[in-house]
């Protein structure tokens, strides 16, 4: 990490050396055996300039960075200055995938039984549940029927990681437990695991947490989970994340995961590697939300339903009302290609213990459940999916805070939330040093 803040004076001295003699600049960009003196020369005086691990930490992000941006067939700059690339379906990283090489994209399967069924609405005209909006709608383009919108990552992008080889992809947690208190990964959540579940819906109020160090993040999401809380455990993650570190921001962003073997070697981010097949061109994962619920002011809810088809036994994830993201193909897994046998819904923070106490990373609103509506953060009308494909609600939840006085949980229940819980909290406090 020491020699990070001079990696980005190196790049600045390299693209005036490579503008100040245009025919070492086309030979390096074409990385190709054979350029002539200029390529090398163009090679020699960038080996002067990014000696040793530098030179090849540098090949190592212009690798990656050709490995996970695809060819786009339109581009468009997000206010926020992200870039979404409109990526050809087939292009898109899952298609690296062996199993997937000329392969379709599947048409979505028959949602749920009951999908329709609503729990008397929100039960208040403070509370917002729309249409996801994303930063980059804010330009009113859109990318073409037969593509796909991606975040385009860049080389910023990567040298905030603080690993190339796990870029995209959460830190190894080892002796994974559901509550996670001995890894540094801090939870408020409310789960059910009597049972055996093929899906969960449940609406999130979107909040921007503060986060205590560029290296940590706060999120809030729906976890399915199947195996032991060992080296095969299974998980599909969807919601909202706040993470610098991947971002390079303090924006709450849409985000998936997934892992087969407890966040060890498969899985990632969004489409940090060939596992989630989107299908929608109007959501970019990992692009960010708008707008954000205000403390003691209007909340903005995003629903969410993953489900896995009983046909094909894939699983599928959509962006109530009505817009279907995409899938996780059931190859993917081991014992999610089966059914999960339990579902978690609630936040999850990293505490890194920045200068020895407890971080001030934030959860959900930041405030403690106790507030209750208008500033704390909830997720409400919680269910599962059955062996019958059927909706239902979330039935004997139960809840759980790691550290409740770091960042708590309260449930309840009622005609319009169904199950609902309050959670998080401000972490670092007189209650949690």
């Amino acid at each position: 990490m020491a020699s990070r803040s001079g990696f980005y004076f190196v790049p600045l001295l390299l693209l005036m050396l490579l503008l100040a003699s245009p025919p070492a600049t086309a030979a390096l960009a074409s990385s190709k055996p054979g350029s002539g003196d200029a390529g090398k020369n163009a090679t020699a005086a960038a080996t002067r300039l990014r000696p040793g691990k530098e030179l090849l930490k540098y090949k190592r992000i212009r690798a990656l960075l050709r490995k996970l941006n695809k060819p786009s067939l339109k581009a468009i700059k997000s206010p926020d200055g992200d870039i979404i690339d409109c990526v050809p379906s087939h292009l898109q990283p899952a298609f690296d995938h062996p199993k997937l090489k000329g392969q379709k994209i599947l048409d979505p399967p028959e949602r749920p039984k009951n999908y329709n069924f609503t729990i008397a609405g929100s039960g208040s005209d403070r509370v917002g549940e729309v249409m996801v909006v994303q930063a980059w709608h804010a330009t009113g383009e859109a990318c073409p029927e037969g593509t796909v919108p991606i975040r385009r990552t860049t080389e910023k992008d990567l040298l905030r990681a603080s690993s190339l080889r796990r870029y995209g992809r959460k830190l190894v947690r080892r002796g994974v437990r559901r509550d996670s208190t001995s890894s540094g990964h801090e939870h408020a959540v409310g789960y059910v695991n009597s049972g055996q579940y093929y899906g969960a819906k449940a609406s999130v109020n979107v909040w921007s947490p503060r986060i205590g160090d560029s290296s940590e993040f706060s999120l809030s999401q729906i976890w399915v989970i199947s195996g032991s809380f060992g080296n095969d455990l299974n998980t599909i993650e969807a919601g909202w994340q706040v993470s610098p570190e991947l971002y390079g921001d303090s924006n709450p962003r849409f985000f998936t995961y997934w892992t087969t073997d407890a966040y060890q070697e498969t899985g990632c981010y969004n489409h940090n590697c060939r596992g989630f097949v989107q299908t929608t061109n109007k959501i970019a994962i990992g692009a960010a939300i708008t707008p954000e619920s205000v403390y003691n002011g209007r909340q903005f809810d995003i629903s969410l339903m993953l489900w896995k088809d009983p046909k094909h036994g894939h699983w599928w994830l959509e962006l109530v009302p009505g817009l279907v993201v995409g899938y996780w193909p059931s190859y993917l897994f081991t014992h999610l290609a089966s059914h999960a046998n339990m579902v978690q819904f609630g936040g999850e923070v990293v505490n890194t213990r920045p200068a020895g106490s407890h971080t001030a990373t934030q959860m959900g609103s930041g405030h403690f459940p106790s507030e209750g509506f208008d500033r704390a953060a909830y997720f409400r009308n919680l269910q599962v999916v059955d062996w019958d494909n059927n909706l239902i609600p979330a039935a004997n939840l139960k809840i759980l805070a790691d550290h409740p006085g770091c960042y708590d949980i309260q449930g309840g229940s009622n005609s319009y939330w169904g199950s609902y819980f309050y959670y998080g909290g401000p972490g670092r406090n007189v209650k949690c040093p």
